[in-house]
C-alpha cells in the first residue's frame, strides 16, 4: 500500500512509503542500475511529454493538438498506448477531446482546478451560503529580501500586497494576506476584490502548475485577531500557499482560518 504525500514548502513530504529492507538497493550506483532496467511504460512517456510541453506553453489554452496518429507515430507505440495517455490527461482536466475531432489543451481555469485551489467565494455559495468581502490593504509595496526570494524577484523590486477578510453570513471566515509577482498579473490591483476574489483573479490570469503548502495549527497575530474577532490565544488553522507557473512563482499567500469555523476535508483512495 502506497501512503500518500502531500508537499510542504522547503521540501519532504508526509508519509513517504518506507522501503522494504529486503528490497533496497545497497549503494547509490546500484540504486543508479536497478532504476535503469525499469523504464517507464510508453503511455507514461507519451503522457510526461504532453504535459511537459503544456507547460512550456506550446499549446495554448483550447489550441488543437497533435492527432492520435502523430503521436503513434512520434512514439513508435500502439494507438492504444496513446489513448491511455490521453484519456488519463483528460481525467486531470489538462486536455479535452471532442470526438471525431481530435484533442485539444484545456482553457486556463480548467489547468489550474487540478490543483483542487477552490474559489473560497464558490466553496461559500455552494454551501448556500453568503459571502463578502473586506479589503484592508490593497498598494504596492518594494520587496524585502525574504519575500523578493519567495516571489523570484530582486530585493526592492515592486511587489502588489493585498489584505483581505472574507465573511460567511457575517461571520470572519477568512483573513488573506497575499504578495503577487506583477510580472504575472500586472493588473492585479485594479481589481474589485469585494466582487472578485483574488483566487479566481488570479486562476484566470496565470496558469498554474504547481503549488507549495504549509499547514499548522497557530495562534493569529493581534492584527489578524482583530480582523477575524477572535481571542488572541484562540486556535487558528494557517495555511502558506505558494504558487508557480512554469517554475515562476506567482503569489505567496498567508490564509488564516479561525479553528472552531474552519475543516479541512480531504480524499486518499489507495
Amino acid at each position: 500500500m502506497v501512503s500518500p504525500k502531500i508537499r510542504i514548502a522547503g521540501g519532504g513530504s508526509i508519509g513517504r512509503a518506507q522501503r522494504a529492507a529486503s528490497g533496497a538497493p545497497a549503494s547509490a550506483s546500484a540504486a543508479r542500475g536497478a532504476l535503469s532496467v525499469a523504464p517507464a511504460a510508453p503511455y507514461a512517456r507519451v503522457k510526461q511529454y504532453v504535459k511537459q510541453q503544456l507547460a512550456s506553453g506550446r499549446w495554448p489554452p483550447d489550441a488543437l493538438m497533435p492527432s492520435e496518429a502523430e503521436l503513434v507515430a512520434q512514439f513508435a507505440v500502439s494507438r492504444m498506448t496513446v489513448n491511455r495517455a490521453l484519456r488519463e490527461l483528460q481525467g486531470e482536466g489538462l486536455v479535452h477531446r471532442v470526438q471525431g475531432i481530435g484533442t485539444f489543451a484545456a482553457p486556463l481555469h480548467r489547468v489550474s482546478s487540478t490543483l483542487t485551489i477552490r474559489d473560497l467565494h464558490e466553496e461559500i455559495v455552494a454551501r448556500g451560503h453568503r459571502h463578502e468581502a473586506h479589503v484592508h490593504l490593497a498598494r504596492e509595496e518594494a520587496a524585502p529580501e525574504a519575500l523578493a526570494t519567495q516571489l523570484g524577484v530582486q530585493a526592492g523590486d515592486p511587489v502588489f500586497h493585498t489584505l483581505i477578510v472574507h465573511f460567511e453570513n457575517g461571520l470572519p471566515l477568512q483573513c488573506e494576506d497575499r504578495f503577487v509577482n506583477p510580472a504575472w498579473a500586472p493588473h492585479y490591483l485594479k481589481n474589485d476584490f469585494t466582487r472578485i476574489t483574488p483566487t479566481l483573479y488570479l486562476l484566470q490570469v496565470a496558469p498554474l502548475w504547481e503549488a507549495q503548502y504549509s499547514i499548522e495549527a497557530s495562534a493569529p497575530t493581534p492584527q489578524e485577531a482583530r480582523l477575524l474577532d477572535v481571542a488572541a490565544t484562540e486556535a487558528c488553522l494557517v495555511i502558506v500557499r505558494r504558487t508557480m507557473s512554469r517554475g515562476v512563482p506567482i503569489t505567496l499567500a498567508r490564509l488564516v482560518h479561525p479553528g472552531k469555523r474552519y475543516a479541512l476535508h480531504g480524499e486518499f483512495k489507495p
